[in-house]
């Protein structure tokens, strides 16, 4: 991948040259060495108009690998140029659930004719996915698969994935079922390589299946991915019917899509599934306005509470210059600590349960963290502030702004770890109770806070 990366430049000037002499012979070779990740990537780089011209001239298997990486505008361009032939042959080699992505992609009169030139039986299972919720199992399950019979010997086994194989995403998984469908067991093709050929299939599979059903919510399937390292999952119905499996190139896409979403919600952004570059400025616009303009609005009431204090403000106007340094310390913990929490939470680490836990833990990290930044606030308060720059500074008003400097950093670790599990509990993302939504909450707290002991401690 580095050296692709670092070749990059070079590679997108070699194919433009070549397609500029028409020297489609040596374009071709070029492009078969490489990686249809990568082919793809060059591809969108390259002019629209050059698209369809150099994905006619890869070979019919890598074609279709590419097809899949491409972006959904560029393979939308492919599909409304390709004859009703040429759209049969990709379809023919894409995967069944790799279709059904691209059917959700597509506008209504590009599916219809995507439906019309596949097959009945791909149509069928394109079909049945999409009946599923989008985020859920069904939707990210793929129905072709190996399946074997417990009566069956290894040598019946082998012949049956052989005749399979080739229509098959995985074949290093097989899973075991009865004559009704229901899941039964697994086994691995090197447990299959290890038997002896008139070894029973039924004795030598692993009967304690792991799998989900097919509402299972997919970013849950990712988990189970990442906590028992599987390279395919099954997926079974309300009856306990193999239907399809996911496997581990799809659970790493969820897990890529989710982590995205989640940083945008945690930047107050509304996810998009579009690539930065490719997301058009109004499109960006709608994305960031909302959040912004409810964090302007909730900020609304800090100004009420430095507008109510106003008389304490002009009494001793030197605690104006402290109030954005514990503001900004208090959403920084504030942070910290939701950021841990909703990471925890995304990881199943951390549940509801653990509320209590979780609430005495960042109270004893913000006691020691709130401690030692006061005490150094002190020291800089008293030895530069009114030392070095002479501001007009008492010892009450250091005590002041840092009592204000613990309770605060206090306050913040909890608020950013319990708003995250709420948030959880009445079925909201966590993700959303975020930086810039606690920091908006954390800044009214240590307002308050200041002020408070401002007016009891120096009688303003």
């Amino acid at each position: 991948m580095v050296d692709f990366e670092d070749r990059r430049e070079e590679l997108l000037q070699e194919i433009e040259e070549m397609t500029r002499r028409k020297q489609y012979a040596a374009l071709r070779d070029k492009l078969v060495e490489l990686e249809p990740a990568d082919i793809a990537s060059l591809f969108e780089d390259l002019p629209g108009d050059a698209l369809p011209l150099l994905f006619r001239l890869l070979p019919k298997e890598p074609a279709a690998e590419v097809f899949v990486e491409l972006e959904p505008d560029s393979q939308e361009l492919l599909i409304r140029g390709f004859s009703n032939s040429e759209l049969k042959e990709v379809l023919d080699e894409l995967y069944v659930d790799d279709a059904a992505d691209i059917v959700e992609e597509m506008p209504a009169n590009v599916v219809k004719r995507i439906l019309r030139n596949a097959d009945p039986e791909t149509r069928k299972s394109i079909n049945e996915i999409l009946k599923y919720p989008e985020d859920s199992a069904g939707s990210l399950m793929t129905t072709e698969f190996v399946d074997l019979r417990g009566s069956m010997t290894v040598e019946d086994a082998f012949k049956r994935i052989r005749r399979t194989a080739s229509d098959m995403e995985t074949i290093s998984v097989c899973y075991v079922t009865d004559e009704g469908r229901h899941l039964l067991g697994y086994l691995s093709i090197r447990t299959l390589l290890l038997s002896e050929e008139d070894d029973v299939v039924s004795d030598i599979m692993e009967p304690n299946v792991i799998s989900v059903g097919t509402l299972e919510d997919k970013e849950e399937v990712a988990q189970a991915f990442s906590k028992y390292d599987f390279v395919a999952l099954p997926v079974v119905d309300a009856e306990g019917r193999l239907v399809g499996i996911v496997t581990v190139d799809d659970a790493i896409d969820v897990m890529e899509e989710e982590t995205t979403e989640d940083i945008e919600k945690m930047a107050a952004i509304l996810p998009t599934d579009k690539p930065y570059l490719k997301t058009g400025i109004w499109e960006t616009w709608k994305a960031r306005i909302p959040w912004l303009l409810l964090l302007m609005v909730s900020a609304t009431f800090t100004g009420q509470i430095i507008a109510s204090f106003e008389n304490a403000l002009a009494a001793v106007a030197i605690l104006t210059a402290y109030i954005p340094m514990l503001m900004d310390t208090g959403g920084n913990c504030g942070g910290q600590a939701s950021v841990t929490v909703i990471r925890g939470i995304s990881l199943g680490e951390i549940e509801f349960s653990d509320l209590v836990s979780v609430i005495w833990k960042e109270i004893r990290v913000g006691v020691i963290c709130g401690a030692t930044l006061a005490a150094a606030n002190f020291a800089k308060i008293m030895l530069l502030d009114r030392l070095v720059f002479h501001n007009p500074i008492t010892v009450t008003i250091a005590a002041v702004i840092c009592i204000t400097m613990l309770l605060t950093v206090i306050c913040a670790k909890v608020i950013g770890c319990v708003l995250p599990l709420l948030a959880k509990k009445l079925g909201f993302d966590p993700a959303v109770m975020s930086s810039p939504f606690i920091t908006t909450l954390v800044d009214a707290v240590s307002l308050l806070i200041y002020f408070r002991f401002a007016s009891a401690l120096l009688g303003i």
